[in-house]
């Protein structure tokens, strides 16, 4: 299975379906079930500062070091600066947990299921493989 490691909160806003959109820095060809693992990398200080941020994970318990939920990946759109405005514009909560700039990319993300047991593993750069 697909897996792709993300740093707290970004991995649970995910696994709550708070998060619908990954905002990466590199494009991906792929498309299909993907399982989202939450890093063992502690949150910098420049996340927790970022209080609206926080504010949607107040009641959320952190996972760090486990994939926590499986998804599927089902679009990699190219960000303009049109692209970046109108989610600002109406989609503020989306908007403020991604990197929203011209010349990133936005994964989208559906069918979001958290696991009923999760996966405690190593995370990797990139999408990797997790083979049970």
């Amino acid at each position: 299975m697909k897996v792709l490691s993300l740093t707290e909160p970004f991995a649970s806003l995910i696994k709550e379906k708070k998060k619908l959109v990954e905002t990466r820095s590199w494009k991906t060809k792929y498309r299909g079930e993907l399982y989202i693992h939450a890093s063992l990398t502690k949150m910098p200080k420049t996340t927790l500062e970022r209080k609206e941020l926080m504010s949607l994970v107040q009641d959320i318990p952190l996972n760090y070091g486990y994939i926590i939920c499986k998804c599927k990946l089902v679009d990699c759109i190219y960000m303009t600066k049109e692209y970046a405005r109108n989610m600002k514009k109406n989609n503020y909560e989306e908007y403020i947990c991604g990197i929203y700039e011209e010349g990133r990319y936005a994964w989208i993300l559906e069918d979001i299921e958290p696991l009923k047991e999760k996966i405690e593993t190593k995370g990797h750069l990139g999408v990797w493989n997790y083979e049970e």
